[in-house]
């Protein structure tokens, strides 16, 4: 159980660190600043619960790779769901 709170709580804070950015294209406009603090703390949190699940090493590696993994996803989200087709030329 303590393996899916941190990898939600990772989860959760990349998603709003990145909907924080100003090159985010999920929403029409990118959330406020605290909300990129907010995630940072979240992704603090996950980072201790990996810590607490898997020990140093492990629970960092995991932490860092949920990160990526939000973070490669998302953008690929935002282009699927804008039904672009071809990379973004006009």
């Amino acid at each position: 159980m303590i393996t899916l709170t941190a990898l939600l709580l990772t989860l959760a804070g990349a998603t709003l660190i990145y909907l924080a950015s100003t090159r985010q294209r999920l929403r029409a406009q990118p959330l406020p600043s605290p909300a990129r603090h907010a995630g940072w703390l979240l992704v603090l949190a996950g980072a201790i619960a990996w810590r607490y699940a898997a020990g140093v090493g492990p629970g960092l590696t995991a932490a860092l790779t949920a990160l990526m993994l939000a973070w490669v996803a998302l953008p690929y989200l935002a282009w699927w769901r804008s039904g672009t087709t071809d990379a973004g030329h006009p």
